[in-house]
C-alpha cells in the first residue's frame, strides 16, 4: 500500500513538474507566441485530426493563437498567482494566528470576530467590489485572493499556539524574559509550521481555481496576456464547433489542482499518521 501511494506521489510530483517547467521556461520552450494572433489560421483542430497541423498541436483559438503556447503561458500566470497569493495571505494569517493564540483575552476576541466576517463575505462579491475599486490585473488578482484567504491559517495558527503557550518551555522561555518576537520565531512559530505547510499544499488548488474563476468572469488577468480561465471562457463560445479550445485548459486546471491536493494529502497523511486516508 505505501508502496503503491510513494508511486501515485510520485506520478502527481511528475506532472506537475512538468507544469512548472513549462510556466518557467513557457517562454523558451512554447512552439509560438501566445499572444501573435493570425485571423488566417482560425480554429484550426489538433494534429490528430484529418485537417489538423503539427504546427499546432493542441490546435488554434478564435484569433489564430496557438493553444499549446497559451497553455503554457497560462501555467506560468496560474503558478505566480498561487504562490504569491498563498505567500501573502500565509504570512499575514499566521502573525494574526500567533498574535491571538498568545495574547488571548480581548486581543483574541477582536481578531476573531475579524476573521469571522471576512468569512461571512461571499468571496465572489468582495471580489467584484474590490476589483472594482482596484481594477483589474495580475497584481490586484494577487492582492484579492490574498486579502479573502488569510483567515484559515489565522485560525489554524491561533489553535495551534492557544494549546502551545502553556507548555512548559514557553513558560521557560517568558520567565527567562524573551523578548516575544523571538519567542514567537524560535519557540511558537516552529511547532506549527508542520500544520501550515500542509494547508499551503492543499491551498495552492484552491487558489488556481479562484484566479481561473475569477479570469473566466473577465475580473482576472486581462487580454492579451494568456490565462487558463480566460482561454475557457472565450472556448466556451466555440464549443459546439471547436471543443479545443476550452478543453485543454480545463483539463490543465483538473490536473493541476488534482495533483496539487494529492500531494498535500499525502503530505498531511505523513506528517500526522492519525489523519484519515
Amino acid at each position: 500500500m505505501r508502496r503503491r501511494s510513494n508511486l501515485q506521489l510520485g506520478f502527481a510530483l511528475a506532472v506537475l513538474g512538468l507544469f512548472l517547467l513549462a510556466g518557467v521556461f513557457g517562454g523558451v520552450i512554447a512552439p509560438h507566441d501566445p499572444q501573435q494572433q493570425n485571423l488566417a489560421n482560425t480554429l484550426k483542430p489538433p494534429a490528430w485530426h484529418a485537417d489538423g497541423s503539427s504546427a499546432h498541436w493542441l490546435g488554434t483559438t478564435s484569433l489564430g493563437q496557438d493553444v499549446l503556447s497559451n497553455l503554457m503561458a497560462g501555467a506560468r500566470v496560474s503558478l505566480l498567482v498561487a504562490l504569491c497569493a498563498v505567500g501573502l495571505s500565509g504570512v499575514f494569517g499566521v502573525a494574526v494566528g500567533l498574535v491571538a493564540g498568545y495574547v488571548g483575552g480581548w486581543v483574541d476576541a477582536v481578531l476573531m470576530r475579524l476573521s469571522d466576517i471576512q468569512v461571512s463575505i461571499p468571496f465572489i462579491l468582495l471580489a467584484i467590489a474590490l476589483i472594482g475599486a482596484l481594477g483589474p490585473s495580475l497584481t490586484n488578482v494577487i492582492l484579492v485572493i490574498a486579502v479573502t484567504n488569510w483567515v484559515a491559517y489565522a485560525k489554524l495558527v491561533r489553535t495551534e499556539t492557544a494549546r502551545l503557550r502553556d507548555r512548559d518551555f514557553v513558560r521557560f522561555a517568558r520567565v527567562s524574559g524573551t523578548p516575544w518576537p523571538l519567542l514567537f520565531w524560535r519557540h511558537l512559530l516552529p511547532n506549527v509550521t508542520n500544520s501550515v505547510v500542509v494547508l499551503v499544499t492543499l491551498d495552492i488548488g484552491k487558489v488556481i481555481i479562484f484566479e481561473s474563476g475569477l479570469s473566466f468572469l473577465g475580473l482576472g488577468v486581462q487580454p492579451p496576456t494568456p490565462s487558463w480561465g480566460s482561454m475557457l471562457a472565450d472556448g466556451r463560445k466555440y464549443i459546439n464547433i471547436a471543443y479545443w479550445t476550452s478543453l485543454f485548459p480545463g483539463v490543465a486546471i483538473f490536473v493541476v489542482v488534482l495533483c496539487v491536493n494529492y500531494a498535500g494529502n499525502w503530505l498531511r497523511v505523513r506528517l500526522d499518521p492519525r489523519a484519515v486516508r
